[in-house]
């Protein structure tokens, strides 16, 4: 079983920046592809950000490519999303999700998903 627990969210001006960090349980974490969701209100879930296992391959929504970073430190078994020049539509409660040794970030079909933590965005 895997654990994953979100932090970092909060309220932000348009513009400005926020890290998020997830801490996952197990002993297994470089094994992990890891990914970022986010759900708005009323709207589906959606992939924001991932990293493979090895930590050597990252994907991102093209609504956050450019301004998002995406990394890991395994020494940690944390994975960050950095979010710059944020906008009003980044406003979501964000989630983490693993998927063990999933192939592309960018298919990932998570087993696993942290509690979420909410980013507001205001304009």
């Amino acid at each position: 079983q895997v654990q994953l627990v979100e932090s970092g969210g909060g309220l932000v001006q348009a513009g400005g920046s926020l890290r998020l960090s997830c801490a996952a349980s197990g002993r297994t974490f470089s094994t992990y592809t890891m990914g970022w969701f986010r759900q708005a209100p009323g709207k589906e879930r959606e992939f924001v950000a991932g990293i493979r296992w090895s930590g050597g391959s990252t994907y991102y929504a093209d609504s956050v490519k450019g301004r998002s970073t995406i990394s890991r430190d395994n020494a940690k078994n944390t994975v960050y999303l950095q979010m710059n020049s944020l906008k009003s539509e980044d406003t979501a409660v964000y989630y983490c999700a693993a998927e063990i040794l999933a192939d592309s970030p960018a298919a990932m079909r998570p087993k696993y998903w942290g509690q979420g933590t909410q980013v507001t965005v205001s304009s």
